[in-house]
């Protein structure tokens, strides 16, 4: 099977300018679009097309014809990574890359990833979501003694049933200088988001708001997005300066200012999601931004980027030809080596297919029917959940269960009594939430939905600690992404979890998806070429670092894995 091409003659002439002649073998034509730091020529060599990165091209010369070239059949120029996506989303964060590693809860997006992926030129955000304020906080000094002059995040759930812990998370932040979170899990914008995006904002000489905290919500609906597309509410600002927490000038600057720096349109993902599907989602949240922006008539366009699926360089190359401005990642990551779960798990995830993730009950809002994606191969979270979740709709105490599905309940979800479980839950929210406590203690139905709770929070953490007892009852969160991801890397180096690290898996996503994206040009030109001829196949990162073009990754003075690069803040 050979490249064909269809069309006219072509666009012009292409010149040798050596010795060397251009070869029609379809290897020549893989090998090109790899170097993604050389253009590609394809020209008309009699019987078949011949590809080139080397010589000069004239379009459409004067008289129309040539004694020493050839017709000039397609051209694609040298495609950098770097040049994907939204340049102001990179020149705000001082990164390298438009590629985002998630912030997945309890610490599994770790302080080690995060550091991986600002060392790679990109930005990772600390899976804050779930851990109390001192752990925190010791994150946060690590990472800003290990990235100073690098950019990273840190997350911040929207936590309905704990808005007191959102406002010590916000406190936290403002006392140790975090200048840029992730804001997940909102439905409404509440006091404590605001005041974070709005503290310390200032006009400076030339009229312009400088705004020190900057705010990367992920939405996956169009009514939130809209809010955080919008400048904070009046009704909150006015509440905030009420209560001096924010000053008169900081309210009446916060007018003139989105709420969001920055918006990722979150598709069919792991964890929380509304399983929407990227091709639809994605066009939608971009044309309400140029809205809102028009409204508002913002000096400058809000970024939208797009999470869920990106697993592959086919999938990567797609955001970006949707008018993403940025990926983000999450299921691929918590297989790498870097990511805050046991080894146990990362083995799970790198055996998983597209079809072994299913919904389950959600530990933070049980009670609302709130569900997650998590993995279903290898344990037995998701069914166990769901039978809970349907005893708490059912019956209006734990007692008021039949005595069979009690005692399994008992012996094979909690491995201990109800009366032993609640204690345990009432400890740990008398600490994080003691309303909770005292509504269970007048509500039999709400003390179950706690205890419930507590098995659905802690099955997580076990799959955090590698609990080898409790592998059964791993919750783990992730979506198809996952298996799209291992069908890509099958019979490569990266099938192997150990192999997994942050940087390597990144850097293939975006690599890939500048050859599949040249070699998508070139088939817009009419030049059809076998599937062989355009496969990325995964590439250990040395490789990658020289058709990239990261300075000194060979000599590891500039940016590889486990390296400290250069990329101030």
């Amino acid at each position: 099977m050979r490249v064909s091409a269809t069309g006219g003659p072509g666009y012009g002439f292409w010149y040798s300018g050596s010795s060397a002649e251009p070869d029609t073998a379809p290897e020549a034509f893989h090998s090109a679009l790899q170097d993604i730091s050389k253009p590609v020529f394809v020209v008309d060599a009699g019987k078949a097309p011949a590809v080139a990165t080397w010589g000069r091209a004239e379009l459409y010369p004067e008289g129309g014809a040539s004694d020493h070239g050839y017709w000039l059949r397609g051209f694609v120029p040298p495609l950098d990574p770097q040049n994907f996506g939204d340049p102001h989303f990179k020149g705000m964060l001082g990164i390298r890359y438009p590629y985002v590693a998630g912030a997945m809860a309890n610490g599994i997006t770790s302080v080690e990833m995060v550091t991986a992926a600002a060392r790679a030129g990109m930005v990772g955000f600390f899976g804050a979501a779930g851990l109390g304020p001192s752990e925190l906080e010791h994150a946060i000094d690590r990472l800003q003694h290990e990235l100073f002059g690098f950019a990273f995040g840190m997350n911040l759930i929207h936590s309905p049933d704990a808005p007191e812990l959102e406002s010590r998370v916000v406190d936290l932040y403002l006392q140790k200088g975090v200048r840029l979170v992730s804001a997940s899990a909102y439905l409404r914008l509440t006091p404590h988001l605001v005041r974070y995006r709005v503290k310390g904002i200032f006009r400076e000489a030339n009229d312009q708001i400088s705004i020190p905290n900057k705010v990367v919500a992920k939405v996956s609906r169009t009514e939130v997005a809209s809010r955080f597309l919008g400048p904070p509410p009046g009704k909150i600002l006015e509440k905030l300066l009420q209560q001096d927490l924010i000053t008169r000038e900081e309210a009446l600057l916060a007018a003139r200012i989105p709420m969001a720096d920055a918006i990722t349109a979150e598709a069919d993902s792991g964890g929380h999601t509304d399983n929407r599907p990227a091709i639809a989602l994605l066009p939608t949240m971009i044309a309400l931004r140029d809205r809102i922006c028009a409204q508002y008539d913002y000096p400058q366009s809000i970024p939208v980027g797009l999470a869920g699926g990106i697993a592959t360089p086919a999938s990567t190359a797609a955001a970006f030809s949707m008018g993403a401005g940025y990926v983000l990642t999450g299921s691929v990551n918590q297989s790498c080596v870097e990511a805050g779960v046991c080894q146990a798990v990362r083995q799970m995830l790198a055996e998983a297919g597209q079809c072994d993730v299913t919904m389950a009950p959600s530990a933070d809002m049980f009670e609302k029917g709130s569900r997650v994606q998590v993995l279903k191969r290898g344990t037995m979270f998701a069914m166990r959940a769901s039978r809970l979740f349907d005893y708490y709709m059912q019956y209006g105490s734990f007692e008021q269960i039949p005595e069979e599905e009690r005692s399994n309940i008992e012996k094979k979800i909690l491995r201990r009594s109800f009366a032993a479980e609640w204690e345990e839950t009432r400890k740990f929210f008398l600490e994080r939430n003691p309303a909770q406590v005292a509504r269970a203690e007048k509500d039999p139905r709400h003390k179950m939905a706690l205890v419930f709770r507590a098995y659905l929070g802690r099955s997580s953490m076990w799959a955090i600690s590698g609990e080898p007892e409790r592998k059964v009852d791993y919750q783990i969160w992730c979506g198809p992404a996952i298996g799209a991801f291992n069908e890509w890397i099958m019979d490569s180096f990266l099938e192997k979890a150990e192999n997994r690290d942050f940087a390597t898996i990144a850097m293939n996503l975006l690599v890939g998806a500048a050859v599949l994206t040249r070699a998508d040009w070139l088939q817009a030109q009419g030049i059809c070429m076998p599937p062989e001829t355009v496969r990325f196949s995964p590439m250990r990162f040395d490789d990658l670092a020289a058709l990239a073009g990261i300075p000194g990754a060979d000599t590891g003075t500039g940016i590889a894995p486990g390296k400290t690069g250069s990329n101030p803040w």
